[in-house]
C-alpha cells in the first residue's frame, strides 16, 4: 500500500466516522483532495485510488497541472485561494469551480471570460466569519446580497459557501464558527436559492465541521503530507 492509499484512506474513515457520529448519511460528504505546491504526479497517484476533484490555490500552478494531468478522466480542478482580477480570464479557462469568490466584480469579470463551450463555472462565496482582516471572504451580513447578484449572472452557477474560519484546537470554538457558516448557508437557501454546497473543515478539524453541516471538507496535509 501506497503512502498516498493508506492517507487517504484513513481521510475516508474519518469522514466516514463523523458522518456517523453526526447522525448523517454515509456519503454525505464529499473529500476535496487540496493538491496545491504538489506535482502533477501526486496528483495522479491519488487520482488513482479514485480521487476525483482537487483543490489548487494558485491558478498559473493549476493550469500547469490541467494540462500535464489531460489524459485523466473525470478530474474537477477548484479554485480555493484568493483569485486577483488579473488572473480571472485563466481562472474561467481552467477550474470547474471557483470556491474563493468574495467580491461581485470577480463574479462579474468570471462569467463574462468563462469560454464558449465550458458548462457554466459553479461557484461558491467565501464568507469570512471570523472576521480576520488578513483572511478573504465577505462578512456574513453581506453575503445575501452578494449571492442574489451572483446568482443573476449568466454562465456561473452558484453553489453555495466556503469558509476558512481562525484555526484553533478547542473543538467548541471550532464547532461554533463552524456553525456560523452553515447559519449564513441556511439563511441564503431560505430566500430560494439552490445551493447544494458547504464547503468548510480541514485536516485538524473536519470532524468539528461535518458535525455542523459540512456538505464537503478540504483535506491536503493529511492526504499528500506536510507542504514544502
Amino acid at each position: 500500500m501506497s503512502h498516498y492509499e493508506k492517507a487517504w484512506q484513513d481521510v475516508l474513515r474519518r469522514i466516514d466516522t463523523a458522518e456517523r457520529a453526526a447522525g448523517r448519511a454515509p456519503g454525505s460528504v464529499r473529500l476535496l483532495a487540496v493538491s496545491k505546491t504538489f506535482p502533477a504526479e501526486a496528483v495522479r497517484a491519488v487520482h488513482a485510488l479514485g480521487q476525483r476533484a482537487f483543490g489548487e490555490n494558485y491558478v498559473q500552478e493549476a493550469a500547469a497541472k490541467r494540462a500535464a494531468l489531460a489524459d485523466l478522466p473525470g478530474v474537477e480542478w477548484r479554485m480555493i485561494g484568493p483569485l486577483q482580477s488579473n488572473k480571472t480570464a485563466l481562472a474561467a479557462a481552467v477550474f470547474d469551480w471557483v470556491e474563493s469568490v468574495d467580491r461581485l466584480k470577480i463574479a462579474q469579470r468570471l462569467a463574462a471570460q468563462r469560454p464558449e463551450g465550458m458548462p457554466a463555472l459553479c461557484v461558491c462565496i467565501e464568507v469570512n466569519v471570523s472576521g480576520e482582516a488578513t483572511k478573504g471572504g465577505v462578512p456574513p451580513a453581506e453575503a445575501p446580497a452578494l449571492a442574489a447578484a451572483i446568482a443573476a449572472l449568466p454562465r456561473v452557477r452558484l453553489r453555495g459557501v466556503m469558509g476558512i474560519p481562525a484555526p484553533t484546537p478547542d473543538v467548541r470554538q471550532q464547532r461554533a464558527q463552524f456553525r456560523a457558516l452553515r447559519e449564513c448557508f441556511d439563511a441564503l437557501r431560505a430566500t430560494g436559492l439552490p445551493l447544494d454546497t458547504l464547503s468548510m473543515g480541514m485536516s485538524a478539524d473536519l470532524e468539528a465541521a461535518i458535525a455542523e453541516g459540512a456538505t464537503q471538507v478540504r483535506v491536503g496535509t493529511a492526504i499528500f503530507g506536510e507542504r514544502q
